[in-house]
């Protein structure tokens, strides 16, 4: 099923960031942990954990982050939970976000869900798109 509709949205609630490896002045990653709320095919909440790489201080190349993300709530009106595996770009200019369920992840009536889908935005408010299927 796909599931494109424009109300489709995440809304960050909670950044906690921390370097775990580099200086302020140069070449470091992060650890990265963020809450969201979902609206849309998708509802309900999560917890992320993203791998953070910035190449000197004060500057947001072109980057990627991989992250995992388990949201418990419903899709398409079926409960559960289920994990997001991310393969988020980000700069200065925002974030383009390739996102697919981890095989295996869901639980409830989310057992046997896969799919994919993508988020771009330059705010706290990111709209996404999830192609999605039950077994």
């Amino acid at each position: 099923m796909l599931d494109v509709m424009s109300t489709n949205a995440y809304t960050m609630t909670s950044w906690d960031e921390h370097i775990v490896a580099g200086g302020d002045t140069g070449p470091r990653y992060a650890h990265a942990h963020a809450t969201f709320t979902y609206a849309g095919v998708i509802e309900g909440s999560s917890t992320v954990d993203y791998l953070l790489y910035y190449d000197e201080a004060g500057a947001h190349g072109e980057q990627r982050a991989p992250g995992y993300e388990r949201i418990e709530g419903s899709v398409a009106g079926r409960s559960g939970t289920f994990v997001l595996r991310h393969d988020v770009a980000y700069s200065d200019d925002g974030i383009s976000d390739r996102f697919t369920v981890v095989p295996g992840s869901g639980t409830g009536e989310l057992a046997g869900l896969s799919g994919s889908g993508t988020a771009t935005s330059a705010s706290e408010t990111v709209p996404y798109t999830f192609d999605f299927r039950f077994a």
